[in-house]
């Protein structure tokens, strides 16, 4: 796991062999089963995901038990409850592990320590963010300006293996459709 990683930071980062030896002893493996939540609303989230393999769903549930999927994370990529991770808080949102998963966690501490320590990291870490942010907002953009069709024909043309990848449940979440409206959807050709 920890040579995805590398590979990874290799594409971001110029490290010696003595800052790479450093920042990957800051990540603990952790291999997750299918649906296994590893964080739960209200606790503060203490680490900071890596995904070697798997996919992480950060998501809301509101008070009649409805579960609104606020981003998906997919290999190569580092997500948590960010919120909860940076302030401290107690997490709106829960984290889960919606297949099995093989993850590269490291501490609220031990990112501090990176961010204060790596030359590089703090620049490296706030493109990141920037790209992260954009996505989010181009995402709510989407589900404020589009229909379903429009947004289930973005997702085919950006990402179509999420489509075939993931429970048909997640996907409707993720598009704010229903799950009958991402069913009809699937089954025309030219919609």
């Amino acid at each position: 796991m920890h040579e995805v990683l590398k590979n990874s930071l290799a594409d971001k980062i110029k490290l010696s062999d003595e800052q790479l030896v450093f920042v990957l002893g800051c990540f603990k493996m952790k291999k997750t089963k299918r649906n296994e939540v590893l964080l739960e609303k209200g606790e503060v989230a203490q680490y900071l995901y890596f995904v070697a393999k798997g996919c992480l769903r950060i998501f809301l549930v509101d008070n009649d038990g409805n579960e609104s999927t606020r981003f998906l994370v997919f290999e190569g990529t580092m997500g948590t409850a960010f919120p909860s991770f940076i302030t401290r808080q107690p997490s709106v949102a829960s984290v889960q592990s919606i297949e099995a998963s093989e993850l590269l966690m490291i501490s609220h501490h031990d990112y501090q320590t990176l961010l204060d320590t790596v030359v590089g990291w703090e620049r490296m870490t706030r493109i990141d963010l920037e790209r992260s942010y954009i996505d989010a907002i181009v995402r709510i953009e989407s589900l404020i300006s589009m229909d379903a069709r429009e947004r289930y024909h973005i997702l085919m043309k950006n990402n179509p293996k999420l489509i075939q990848r993931l429970p048909s449940k997640i996907v409707a979440d993720y598009l704010g459709i229903s799950q009958e409206t991402l069913s009809r959807l699937k089954a025309r050709k030219n919609c």
